[in-house]
């Protein structure tokens, strides 16, 4: 007698079930993708005992006739597709024809469907996958399917599930990602008998504010892009809207809300130092793509995909993030909260001091740029034009010019909408040197403890760590010598001689071609000895050896605790080194010109290693401090 059977169909949708449906919240996903299949433009959520006592899906789309209300609950009948050759052309949502089948056979199930031209609805009720009742009732046009009593016949599944509350946050993250893919679509939603919303029109920002918060979509950045390839639209968050986790992060692909590993640590790079560990950004992107160009069917609940390209999705998704991401003003507000710990335990008020953070303020309002900030500056910090040329630097090669932010913002095609003061600025006075010597009032800049440069802009003031903020100029600025391969050394008129240790000159010896690309002329002298005969524009006179002792030294210490690309960690080790120190004191020019070469960053924001450069402290924080409002 043969040992192998071929299982019955009960049992085998019953193990088929624990792939398709884990928990109430796949139940409300399979069945709203049917809806939206369905060409339901409208779509009601009603859930009780966060699903398992009842969940019932009502839309008002095509429905069935009883044919195919018969055949819909059978594995594997599907109106989708017919052929294999359809998955390279699949657009709908549901395809498979597992889910009613897998649904039915663990709950107690009714399916009341009416086409238009029918005058009675259908009803079909199932108990554990077999079909208990057939009937013709009243009903509107479309589709209510009700799930009862979900794993009623497989208690061990049953009992594994979790809290109604981490059940229920589940169901309403799905809820959540469909209304907001299919805005087109009248929603509502219903947790034991009570309404929680129902969004009449396809205004997404009103759905945004709805999930997140009052006037949280007036703080996102705005992102549309496309090409013959691919089409990228949608928002991000700015800082303040940062999570400890990525739920908040919806990627579409074809309106298919998707998991994908990739897109997601692109978002994460193209942030770069702006994160804090184990923070996420805010994001809700759709993208678009030939659907022969990426697989839908690799994974049982259709949460990842897996594209033809991968690396030309990501050359084209990463470029277009991080451009709206180093264009706006990512600078935080001068908010402290406690911090809630790595797990979010809560610190003791005895600690608390020791354990305060930057936050960015969370005030509603319009995104602004970076190119905004820097015209808020200047018009707020700088007398009016005198016509003056600048004067030399007072330190040869240590800043940039300071045309670059008006270079780079033309390159880029960036300008405030309606700024006409910022147009001026743009045609005629960036060149100009609005000193305080001929505009006839005193300019807006201090240096504080000659650690901090304070600059009054619109609305409050505008703080900078000029320690970090060179860091950023110096870092960025070594990068692109390296990578561009730009004459930057200029030769000494009496070298310098630097003995190295063992491990130094191992170090010398693995960063010695990146170093000359830097603009480091070196020349071995003997055993372990090098001759400094050029440096990089931006050394000190008299620092030559300490500098590059220091660099040897942070370089090995970034490479042992930290994996960085080699060019990456010795521009962080030069930027650091090389940077002008807290208690160095500035001039005006010397303060104006570091502004203006770090407003011509790629990220003005923050220091290679993460920490803020700029904070903002506005006037109203002030007067809530002085009990004004």
């Amino acid at each position: 007698m043969a040992k192998i059977s071929r299982l019955p169909d009960t049992v085998a949708n019953k193990i088929s079930a624990g792939e398709v449906v884990q928990r109430p919240a796949s139940v409300v996903k399979e069945l709203l993708e049917n809806a939206i299949d369905a060409g339901a433009s409208r779509i009601t959520v009603m859930i009780k005992d966060a699903g398992k006592e009842l969940i019932r899906i009502i839309d008002n789309g095509t429905g069935m006739n009883r044919e195919d209300a018969l055949l819909c609950v059978e594995r594997f009948a599907t109106s989708k597709i017919s052929v294999v050759d359809d998955l390279d052309t699949l657009m709908s949502l549901g395809f498979r024809g597992e889910a009613l089948a897998s649904i039915s056979s663990v709950s107690h199930f009714e399916l009341k469907t009416r086409q238009a031209f029918s005058p009675l609805a259908l009803k079909f009720r199932y108990e554990g996958g077999a079909l208990a009742e057939e009937s013709e009732v009243s009903g509107e046009e479309g589709t209510s399917i009700s799930v009862r009593n979900l794993f009623y016949n497989v208690p061990a599944r049953r009992k594994f599930l979790k809290s109604n509350a981490t059940e229920f946050r589940h169901i309403f993250e799905s809820v959540r990602s469909l209304s907001l893919a299919y805005a087109d679509i009248e929603w509502r939603m219903y947790n034991d008998d009570e309404e929680l919303f129902h969004f009449r029109n396809p205004d997404i920002r009103e759905r945004l504010n709805y999930y997140y918060g009052s006037d949280f979509s007036e703080g996102l950045i705005s992102i549309t892009e496309e090409n013959d390839y691919l089409s990228i639209h949608g928002f991000i968050g700015k800082p303040g809207m940062l999570k400890r986790h990525k739920a908040d992060q919806l990627f579409y692909i074809n309106r298919r809300i998707i998991q994908n590993r990739m897109l997601s640590q692109a978002l994460q790079q193209a942030y770069g130092e702006l994160l804090e560990d184990r923070q996420a950004p805010f994001a809700m992107l759709f993208l678009g793509i030939d659907p022969s160009r990426v697989d839908v069917n690799v994974h049982p609940a259709k949460l990842e995909v897996k594209f033809e390209d991968e690396r030309s999705v990501r050359n084209m998704f990463y470029p277009v993030v991080k451009r709206a991401v180093q264009l706006h003003d990512f600078s935080p507000d001068a908010s402290f909260v406690p911090d809630q710990g790595v797990q979010g335990e809560s610190i003791q008020p005895e600690d608390e001091a020791l354990n305060r953070r930057l936050m960015y303020h969370e005030r509603p309002g319009r995104m602004a740029t970076t190119a905004e900030l820097y015209t808020d500056y200047r018009q707020h910090s700088l007398p009016q034009s005198s016509g003056k040329e600048h004067g030399p630097q007072s330190r040869q090669g240590e800043f940039f010019s300071a045309h670059e932010p008006l270079k780079r913002w033309k390159k880029e095609g960036v300008e405030p909408e309606g700024d006409e003061v910022f147009t001026t600025m743009l045609q005629s006075r960036f060149h100009d040197d609005e000193s305080a010597a001929g505009g006839g009032t005193e300019p807006k800049i201090w240096q504080l403890h000659n650690k901090y440069i304070i600059c009054q802009i619109k609305n409050g003031m505008m703080i900078i760590d000029q320690h970090v903020a060179h860091e950023r100029v110096l870092y960025e600025r070594a990068l692109d010598v390296m990578n561009q391969n730009v004459p930057n050394s200029q030769q000494l008129l009496f070298p310098q001689k630097i003995e190295m240790r063992q491990w130094e000159y191992e170090v010398f010896e693995e960063i010695r071609d990146d170093l000359y690309r830097l603009g480091f002329n070196l020349r071995d002298f003997g055993s372990k000895t090098v001759m400094i005969e050029g440096i990089p524009q931006d050394v000190r006179s008299g620092t030559e050896v300490t500098i590059l002792q220091d660099m040897i030294a942070g370089y090995q210490e970034n490479a042992s605790k930290l994996k960085l690309e080699k060019r990456d960690n010795l521009a962080k080790s030069y930027s650091c080194r090389n940077a002008i120190m807290a208690g160095q004191k500035l001039s005006l020019e010397e303060m104006r010109s570091l502004i203006d070469n770090l407003f011509a960053t790629r990220v003005p924001y923050s220091c290679p290693h993460g920490r803020p450069v700029i904070i903002k402290l506005m006037l109203d924080q002030l007067d809530r401090m002085f009990g004004r409002t």
